[in-house]
């Protein structure tokens, strides 16, 4: 393992609610692979971290978000994204959304005057996250063909269209590991290796 000289500082975000799932084990690998680099590793389990995902009533009438919060916990979120050199988001495939806990994070967190701006002269959007690289790692029990021939791939659309270059990541990559019910313990294994090996890439 080459260990970089430079400090990156990664955050490491997973949304899914049951201890022991593969996307903890995935979140695991990631964690452990990034920190064993050298790395500056910020890992939040959303769910057991308690996020509150419901954006408020306030929230949605703020002009920007710059002015703060009195949640501490978004305070903390907001703050650190900030100063992120690059995201981690693993998650698994909920009817073609993240899990909830996750669209409320992108909604509080990834907000007007923290991730983003408005106001430019073209009218679009201008990025304010330093971060200009991320890893979606998810998981699905739809085989591919059908996510994109029947369903068009809403993931993707999601993060690679919707969301991660508005805030100003411009380098988005995406893995699907699948189908994970039926998966042989072989076949998990390599998708830990593979895990591994493109959180590495991500710093490369």
């Amino acid at each position: 393992m080459t260990v970089s000289t430079d400090t990156r500082r990664i955050g490491v975000y997973l949304a899914h609610p049951r201890p022991g799932s593969f996307n903890h084990a995935l979140f695991e690998a990631v964690v452990d692979e990034l920190r064993g680099r050298g790395c500056e590793v910020r890992a939040h389990d959303l769910c057991a971290e308690g996020f509150p995902a419901a954006l408020t009533a306030e929230e949605t009438g703020t002009v920007s978000a710059a002015a703060g919060t009195d949640d501490p916990r978004l305070a903390l979120h907001r703050a650190e994204v900030a100063t992120l050199d690059a995201l981690v988001l693993i998650h698994p495939n909920w009817w073609g959304m993240p899990p909830a806990v996750l669209t409320g994070w992108v909604q509080r967190v990834l907000a007007p005057g923290v991730a983003y701006k408005l106001g430019t002269a073209d009218g679009e959007p201008a990025g304010l996250l330093r971060a200009g690289r991320a890893l979606v790692l998810n998981t699905s029990d739809t085989p591919e063909e059908r996510e994109r021939d029947e369903f068009g791939d809403p993931l993707q659309r999601i993060w690679a269209a919707c969301v991660l270059p508005y805030v100003g990541v411009t380098d988005v990559r995406r893995t699907v590991f699948r189908t994970v019910t039926d998966s042989a313990d072989a076949d998990r294994a390599r998708w830990l290796r593979q895990a591994r090996q493109e959180a590495a890439a991500l710093i490369g």
